[in-house]
């Protein structure tokens, strides 16, 4: 009894399905989690301890290198069982410099006025983006080896531009703690990619 070709396609089709997923759960289940740089250094040594000091800044922005140190902090505490110690104590320091926090404006209306007789078009901004740049560093307390280093990480969110002052002062404190938590969440898989 000859089977079809349709048959066949089928049949081969199923088994490779079939191999292709057993080969992805013994993936799951025997992988050791440890890989090779090309370097030949290991990724997935343990780290026994980490230290997350106050960001410095030379930003505009007062007092924000707290709440984003804060940010980064609270990433490490809720995602890894790695202890956050003071720096003299941790086997790991994360070093941070905040560069410049800007602004640019993102979206206008058009108002038009008359103004003693002639009509003027103004133009309002009603959106602006905010942008946060630093250098982040990950340096290995007793030799000072730097482990990681990204220069000018940026990242950006935008906010709403009323014309109540108080308002846009509150949009933009949302704008840069929404900045905060996506770099301390950058922060975060950059450094345990590693571990």
């Amino acid at each position: 009894m000859k089977s079809s070709p349709h048959k066949m396609l089928l049949m081969h089709a199923s088994t490779f399905v079939m191999r292709f997923a057993l080969c992805a759960m013994l993936f799951a289940v025997f992988g050791c989690g440890y890989h090779f740089r090309p370097t030949g250094e290991p990724i997935g040594l343990g780290v026994e301890s980490l230290a997350v000091p106050l960001m410095t800044s030379t930003s505009s922005e007062p007092g924000f290198e707290a709440v984003f140190t804060r940010m980064v902090r609270d990433e490490f505490i809720s995602h890894a069982r790695v202890p956050l110690l003071p720096a003299e104590e941790a086997a790991f320091t994360l070093v941070g410099h905040i560069h410049t926090i800007w602004t640019d404006p993102q979206s206008y209306s058009f108002l038009e006025r008359t103004v003693q007789g002639n009509s003027v078009i103004y133009d309002e901004t009603n959106r602006r983006r905010l942008r946060l740049r630093l250098d982040v560093s990950l340096v290995e307390r007793s030799t000072g080896k730097v482990v990681w280093r990204e220069e000018a990480m940026e990242t950006r969110a935008s906010y709403e531009v009323t014309a109540d002052p108080l308002v846009d002062q509150y949009n933009k404190q949302n704008a840069l703690e929404r900045i905060a938590r996506r770099l301390a969440q950058r922060i975060y898989m950059r450094t345990m990619e590693r571990f």
